[in-house]
């Protein structure tokens, strides 16, 4: 008897730890937050993935660096295209974990000059740091705060103006900051693209979306992975959210020409979609 009672009670603290990590590693892995981004920010394969972008110098003929204050009282900075007339379309681009370097101010220009009738806002999430290798890029990531990073894209948002009609894109962790900045923009929001990004879990923020989503993908990637993605479309597709979901036959962070998978058609593809959204969108 004493024997099957312990049974019982080792059966249901089993239970209740199983449950207890289930819980965990749900939120671990799901929460679209710096928390994801601090975890993957420290873990080695995913560092590992990640080569060291090649040492790259870009002039810009128009673009230039532009500060703001901050919702916190700070001051934050971001690059600058702006179109050649006066336009209240705005494009804000959210850079990767290695900062807001060169390469991404030229994509910045590159957007600006395919649109045409946008003015293009490179944010510097990082605040100034730039990383030239993984090790950096993990410190900078995991160090980010995420009220920080809020702040600095309220202060964008503020910038622009309450007349701006705003779109976003960014690229792994700047795609999953893409998804949070269009959410943070509201009704100001005409689209967002993100690439291989953490979707949004919470069925609130889903059903405050009132902008179309283009969501690009790799159908390999070890942590945004395929099941996390279309749990997000049926999130979205159940509140009569508009989404374009393309998942790519590639890894993580294909579009990088640094990445040692970078995946050359896989990135053109993906650009012609997003450059076409980008611009159907514009209003």
């Amino acid at each position: 008897m004493k024997t099957i009672f312990r049974l019982i009670i080792l059966f249901s603290f089993s239970i209740i730890a199983l449950n207890s990590l289930a819980q965990s590693t749900h939120s671990c892995c799901t929460k679209p937050s710096t928390a994801m981004f601090a975890m993957l920010g420290n873990d080695e394969s995913f560092k590992a993935s990640h080569l060291s972008p090649l040492p790259f110098h870009y002039v810009s003929p128009a673009g230039q660096i532009v500060s703001f204050n901050a919702s916190d009282g700070k001051t934050a900075s971001a690059f600058e295209v702006k179109a050649k007339s006066s336009t209240h379309n705005y494009l804000f681009v959210i850079h990767e974990w290695w900062g807001l370097n060169d390469y991404i101010k030229q994509e910045a220009e590159k957007l600006q000059n395919e649109l045409g009738d946008v003015n293009v806002l490179a944010l510097d999430l990082f605040d100034g740091k730039v990383a030239t290798n993984s090790d950096e890029a993990s410190k900078y990531m995991s160090e980010a705060k995420e009220e920080r990073i809020r702040a600095i894209i309220q202060g964008a948002i503020t910038y622009v103006g309450k007349e701006a009609r705003i779109q976003t894109i960014g690229w792994c962790f700047g795609g999953g900051w893409s998804l949070q900045t269009a959410i943070m923009a509201g009704k100001q929001c005409t689209g967002c693209v993100m690439y291989y990004g953490m979707p949004e879990t919470d069925a609130k923020k889903i059903q405050s979306i009132t902008f179309p989503i283009l969501g690009l993908f790799a159908a390999k990637d070890g942590w945004i992975k395929p099941g996390m993605v279309n749990q997000f479309e049926q999130e979205m597709k159940k509140y009569n959210k508009k989404i374009t979901v393309k998942s790519f036959d590639a890894d993580h962070a294909f579009a990088n020409p640094s990445n040692p998978k970078y995946d050359k058609a896989a990135t053109a593809e993906a650009h012609t979609m997003a450059a076409a959204f980008l611009k159907k969108n514009l209003r």
